[in-house]
């Protein structure tokens, strides 16, 4: 059997993130099965779909590392197939004319409304014979759903789910403009591109019943379904796209590394073990719905920060720092080319203490200004006695021809031995002269990521 799975958004809005984990688990099934993964923009809705979402979405998937096969697929683009397989359906009996105006659809759900129940279509036009048609009514096309038994789906996931019949009322195919609704749009789609196994969120379980049914009719294969159960925000609700850290930008923007934020989503709901990093050959083929769980998955903003620390500290310096400039790049300010041979090399210990690429990039703040400003809360640190071993130490710092750790250790031994003090009397004042503030990196680690003359030019400023 072929696998062929496929993602379809809407671009109706920025990348959900659980949307982002619906697209990883169909690509590691594809790609597990040696399948094929496809992107599906589902933009019929005119009115909401915009081109800058789907340029998001497609970046953001591409960014996390999951690039679809072929080109993607444009749903708007199939409208004529979904309005003709809607006049077969009718032709087979399988689907009606309904004529009922918008005023009659809003008395029955009022009705529903006050008896407590849920609203269903009444089916007026389901098989009329004796209603007059409205001359000045242009009608919706309704599905003809089972009225009677029950219906069961083999879920991938969720195990069988079986419900009645009656629940499922005669839905809408065609609205009155001729445009074709979701479940129509989908399953045609779905059909179209031979797709063998969806997964989608278990909030969308009524659909496929809706869209098993239209299947069957047209006597079509039935792709296999696994519904995922959905993310919750961290104080338990269900997750949108208002809500903060709910879009794959939100992460983006902090710092968050790609492989980082996948291998959290994978781990969020789905479990291998005790195991918790994964590199991407290992998620392709350890992954499998089996180790999906039935229960809704809690965001966790603490374990991305966790996970997104382990691969700062993992990844190779090189890539890191590639990822720095792109990141200042999007988000920050540019790193000037100049600065470019100190920061690389100082990638081994400005990752060290961060969370986030954000982190990094305020940790390097001393190489990448020009300026030093010192706050007013340390100015006041450097008394008479500070300033005199800044001084002392300049004096012998320019001697060295090149300087080392080494070197440096020896000097500022010799500091804390004449003046009578320790690492801190000697190490702060350095500090707060070469970074503007008390806090910061090790001080050996600030000197030799700056030049000889950077270093002279800062100290040399306090008198």
């Amino acid at each position: 059997m072929s696998f062929i799975c496929r993602f379809a958004p809407s671009p109706t809005g920025p990348l959900h993130i659980g949307g982002v984990r619906t697209a990883l688990f169909n690509w590691l099934l594809a790609k597990k099965n040696k399948g094929k993964f496809y992107l599906r923009i589902e933009d019929t809705d005119k009115e909401r779909s915009k081109e800058e979402f789907k340029k998001q979405i497609i970046e953001s998937l591409s960014w996390i590392g999951l690039k679809h096969d072929d080109k993607e697929f444009i749903q708007s683009k199939n409208i004529n197939k979904h309005k003709e397989v809607a006049d077969e359906l009718v032709k087979k009996g399988f689907a009606y004319k309904c004529y009922c105006s918008e005023e009659e659809i809003k008395e029955q759900k009022e009705k529903c409304k006050k008896q407590g129940i849920p609203y269903v279509y009444n089916r007026k036009w389901r098989d009329a014979k004796d209603l007059q048609v409205p001359k000045d009514l242009k009608p919706v096309i309704r599905f003809k759903s089972k009225i009677s038994g029950n219906s069961t789906i083999k879920d991938l996931v969720q195990g069988e789910i079986n419900i009645s019949n009656v629940i499922i009322e005669d839905f809408v195919i065609l609205r009155q403009d001729g445009s074709p609704t979701y479940q129509l749009s989908a399953t045609v789609d779905d059909h179209t591109m031979k797709i063998s196994h969806v997964i989608r969120g278990d909030d969308h379980k009524i659909n496929t019943f809706k869209q098993k049914q239209i299947y069957e009719a047209m006597k079509w294969y039935v792709p296999e379904f696994a519904h995922i159960p959905l993310i919750h925000s961290e104080k338990g609700s269900k997750l949108s796209k208002r809500d903060k850290s709910a879009t794959i930008d939100d992460y983006v923007k902090i710092g968050v590394l790609p492989d980082a934020l996948r291998n959290y989503l994978l781990r969020l709901g789905w479990a291998y073990k005790d195991k918790e990093i994964f590199t991407l050959d290992e998620s392709i083929k350890l992954f499998d719905l089996k180790g999906v769980g039935k229960s809704p998955s809690k965001l966790d903003i603490s374990r991305i920060l966790s996970i997104n620390e382990h691969y700062i500290k993992n990844i190779d310096e090189k890539i890191l720092f590639e990822f720095l400039k792109n990141y200042a790049k999007n988000y920050k300010k540019s790193i000037n080319s100049s600065k470019e041979v100190s920061l690389l090399k100082s990638m081994n210990f400005l990752k060290n203490k961060a969370k986030t690429l954000n982190d990094i990039y305020q940790n390097a703040q001393y190489i990448l200004k020009d300026e030093i400003n010192i706050t007013p809360e340390d100015i006041v640190l450097l008394d008479e006695k500070s300033k005199k071993i800044i001084k002392e130490f300049l004096e012998n710092y320019k001697k060295m021809n090149v300087p080392s750790k080494e070197s440096l250790e020896k000097l500022v031994n010799d500091l804390i031995s004449k003046h009578e003090t320790n690492f801190k009397g000697v190490g702060q004042p350095l500090r707060i002269a070469l970074v503007g503030s008390r806090f910061g990196p090790g001080i050996y680690n600030i000197i030799l990521s700056l030049t000889k003359d950077e270093v002279v030019k800062r100290i040399s400023k306090i008198n």
